[in-house]
């Protein structure tokens, strides 16, 4: 019964020394003053949730950043089957009478709990069911899908399988862009998450390239980061950028964007107050000064979700992304 106690309390140990050492790393990270180059490139996302009012989505477009948007179409069920979200036609009828430069792109979620470490996420005839819904729905008015399936536990074969079958059913020529999870902060340092959690927070950078292998856009999130600090927040998001862009350096042309906290609905997610737009900005920008990402890789960002920005988040990006 030692011997086993002394082996709990030094793994323990272990795990504290990880996240002293990952707490120590943000902080200096979110330090120092971003290039004036590391700005919008005039390629940015919002998520929409609801349009049953278009007003707040129509400030955010009217800033003339975002060129994409992401439209809750439906959601995916364990068995690869997709429960279609109604009347998406008439944000599509709108979109392209009012803004008719902005793309839409079907968005199909996949959220659940625990890891899938022993049991992949999608079995074999799910992949096939859910390739073929999804490209469906995709069809259906869209420039393309936007793909969210989590957790997903580092080196579950079944999700880059996944991928590549939605590409081969999407086709060429539509656009494929795929939300990921955070990237672990220091290599290795998703292990102590899921012994805490239970379930994969994290990827590793190259699970994060086998599985947007496919993608012609990736999405690293800005929200559930589960940072105690506001500091803390700001250096995570320099990270995600620096081991993003790392992951994906080889491409030869990919779009990678960080969402923005603009969510006030747990719908969406955890609501968090230390995660703000002024500082997912600050520290995306800061990242893009560190790492200089290639010449093939566009980079930009997404708020998280549009229709729920309020003035001051709107102000925060116009001022700390536009620049203007």
């Amino acid at each position: 019964m030692r011997w086993f106690l002394t082996r709990v309390l030094a793994g323990l140990a272990a795990i504290a020394v990880v996240l002293v050492g990952a707490a120590a790393l943000l902080g200096y990270q979110f330090t120092g003053e971003p290039a004036p180059w590391a700005a919008s490139r005039g390629a940015d996302a919002a998520w929409v949730g609801s349009w049953e009012d278009t007003e707040t989505l129509d400030a955010v477009l009217a800033t003339g950043g975002v060129n994409t948007v992401y439209v809750y179409a439906g959601d995916i069920d364990a068995d690869g089957g997709v429960e279609r979200v109604p009347d998406t036609g008439e944000l599509l009828a709108w979109l392209g009478s009012e803004h008719p430069d902005v793309r839409a792109l079907a968005w199909l979620r996949h959220v659940t709990e625990g890891s899938s470490l022993v049991r992949d996420r999608f079995d074999e005839e799910a992949r096939a069911a859910l390739a073929s819904g999804a490209a469906e729905v995709a069809a259906d008015g869209f420039a393309g899908l936007h793909l969210e399936i989590r957790p997903v536990t580092v080196n579950d074969p079944s999700v880059p399988e996944l991928m590549g079958m939605v590409r081969e059913e999407l086709g060429e020529d539509a656009v494929f862009s795929v939300q990921a999870q955070h990237v672990e902060l220091v290599p290795g340092g998703r292990v102590p998450s899921f012994a805490a959690g239970g379930e994969e927070k994290y990827w590793s950078t190259g699970y994060l390239d086998r599985v947007t292998e496919y993608a012609d856009e990736v999405v690293l999130p800005g929200v559930g980061a589960d940072m105690p600090v506001e500091a803390l927040y700001g250096g995570f998001m320099v990270r995600q950028v620096t081991e993003g862009v790392t992951a994906l350096t080889s491409r030869d042309e990919v779009t990678l964007r960080f969402g923005l906290p603009t969510h006030t609905s747990e719908v969406w997610g955890p609501v968090e107050g230390t995660e703000s737009v002024a500082t997912a900005l600050t520290g995306v920008r800061l990242g893009m000064t560190r790492v200089e990402p290639p010449e093939g890789m566009t980079l930009g960002v997404g708020l998280y979700v549009a229709d729920e920005a309020d003035a001051e988040d709107l102000a925060a990006y116009t001022a700390g992304w536009l620049l203007s």
